[in-house]
């Protein structure tokens, strides 16, 4: 069966994913960091992490599922190497003259550790999700209501990441109706990026879609994480 040789090398497709990575490491290596905006208290990483969303629904948008599936598994690759190497240096000798430093150093990335775990965690549950929501809602909806896609999506997936990931990471730390709070603050954040990014995301859609010559639709796909295929027939492409 024929292939779309397009979806095989796209133009763009390799910044977005560059991008997602870059967000999902920036994400985790803030999240250690609390703030309080006004009466909102949150964490950093709650900030800039609903762009993982934006960007995954621009990946399933227009270049389709398997290629989303990618990027998820590239982003968790760097994580896994994040944590692996911050665990190493932790644990390395330090020189007399930087131990005061180093220990202050080795604290915070101790701390951090249990975090980016719990993000980890709660990002191979969320994130496929959206994805898998954003390609299943593409079929149902016939390629229409793209708004609606983008927001429902994310609505369905930061919840999960939300309470997946303030409880993993903050359980034992703060009350349980803090955590609670704190969870609700975590989704209400993403989706309100989500929506406030709405009009630069779909028009981004709609500018990628005409320079690529791409609008996927996953039409027989296996939604299975584990795999890393990504191949599509012709007849995928909608693109007109």
């Amino acid at each position: 069966m024929q292939q779309n040789n397009i979806a095989q090398y796209p133009r763009y497709l390799w910044f977005i994913q560059l991008s997602y990575t870059a967000v999902i490491l920036l994400a985790n290596w803030f999240d250690i960091r609390m703030i309080k905006i006004g009466s909102i208290e949150t964490d950093a990483g709650t900030l800039i992490f609903p762009l993982t969303f934006i960007l995954a629904d621009l990946i399933t948008e227009v270049y389709g599922y398997k290629f989303a599936r990618r990027a998820i598994w590239t982003g968790f690759l760097f994580n896994f190497v994040f944590i692996a190497y911050s665990q190493l240096i932790i644990h390395l000798p330090s020189p007399s003259y930087a131990v005061e430093t180093n220990t202050k150093f080795d604290d915070l990335l101790g701390f951090n550790a249990r975090i980016i775990i719990a993000s980890t965690i709660s990002y191979l549950c969320s994130e496929p999700l959206n994805s898998f929501v954003m390609a299943k809602l593409k079929l149902k909806t016939n390629g229409g209501k793209m708004w609606l896609r983008f927001t429902l999506s994310t609505i369905v997936a930061s919840l999960f990441d939300s309470f997946l990931f303030g409880t993993l990471a903050f359980y034992g730390t703060m009350p349980w109706s803090d955590l609670i709070i704190f969870n609700l603050t975590m989704w209400g954040i993403k989706v309100f990026v989500e929506i406030c990014g709405l009009p630069l995301s779909l028009s981004l859609a709609n500018k990628l879609k005409k320079a690529e010559g791409l609008d996927m639709y996953d039409v027989g796909t296996k939604f299975s994480l584990f795999s890393l295929e990504a191949n599509y027939n012709s007849s995928n492409n909608h693109y007109k």
